[in-house]
């Protein structure tokens, strides 16, 4: 048998890859009035700017049910649960609790991505890689808690309202976000989400977008997801000129923000992740 690779639904991983990589995926919750639906596994339908719909993490129990299989599944090898930042949801929190409440020694280990959306898929990408070809546990842990490392992400928002609402964005860069600029370029900094550039006008806010993400990519090969909710186009013109742009691209996934984080991002964001030197 081999470790087996766990990761909640904020990952946005293509069920290809996670087909392909025998990766579990544990579902978050949306909260639309007083109804929870299960992010990738019940149908939902969403009024993106209406107040009722929240969201909610995993819970406890779950997560456990997820983890006990999966090791069961690993024949007693191990699993690398790969969670979205603790800073941005309860779902670590929840599966640290998990955890504690199985009896299976280090079996079971959880790594923070410091991040959302395919900032967690691509560490997940990273660790499913080495537990498919073979790699002990401790090889697995690493090299999702490396490229979470490694990885950096920087998305373009229509709007700060719904990010204020949910406690994701401090109030005071919400401020400047909603009252200063007409296109907010936020980052994620050690798993927490922040203002990083107040932009004025749409194409340049794409221009900062695309010239942050090269930057961050570095001249030694990169792997490089674009995510949006509701904006194809802008999500392939973005892409596009990353292929051109990136030295030695490795891989580059397109995918749609799921409801999880769609609900806080708004309609018409667009992403880019990157993780220096790829996630082989």
């Amino acid at each position: 048998m081999a470790v087996v690779v766990v990761t909640d639904s904020s990952a946005s991983l293509p069920p290809e890859l996670t087909d392909e990589l025998d990766i579990a995926v544990v579902p978050l919750h949306v909260l639309v009035g007083d109804r929870a639906v299960r992010e990738g596994v019940d149908p939902i339908e969403i009024d993106y700017t209406a107040d009722t719909v929240t969201t909610s993490a995993a819970s406890p129990g779950e997560l456990r049910e997820i983890y006990e299989q999966a090791l069961a599944h690993s024949g007693g090898d191990g699993v690398v649960a790969v969670h979205i930042s603790r800073q941005l949801s309860g779902t670590w929190e929840a599966g640290r609790q998990a955890v504690r409440d199985m009896d299976a020694g280090d079996k079971v280990r959880l790594v923070d991505s410091l991040g959302a959306g395919l900032a967690t898929g691509l560490p997940t990408l990273a660790a499913a890689r080495r537990a498919g070809a073979g790699a002990a546990l401790d090889i697995v842990y690493d090299a999702a808690v490396a490229a979470a490392s490694r990885a950096r992400t920087f998305i373009l928002v229509n709007r700060t309202e719904q990010l204020r609402r949910g406690g994701r964005l401090s109030s005071a860069a919400a401020f400047f976000g909603s009252e200063l600029v007409t296109k907010p370029l936020l980052q994620i900094v050690e798993g927490r989400l922040e203002l990083r550039e107040k932009v004025r006008t749409r194409s340049k806010a794409y221009a900062k977008l695309v010239a942050a993400a090269v930057d961050a990519a570095g001249d030694d090969g990169a792997a490089v997801a674009v995510q949006h909710l509701g904006a194809p186009d802008a999500a392939e013109t973005v892409a596009g000129q990353l292929r051109d742009l990136v030295p030695g691209i490795r891989e580059l996934i397109v995918a749609e923000f799921g409801p999880a984080l769609g609900v806080h991002l708004g309609v018409g964001a667009v992403g880019v992740l990157v993780v220096p030197g790829g996630c082989a």
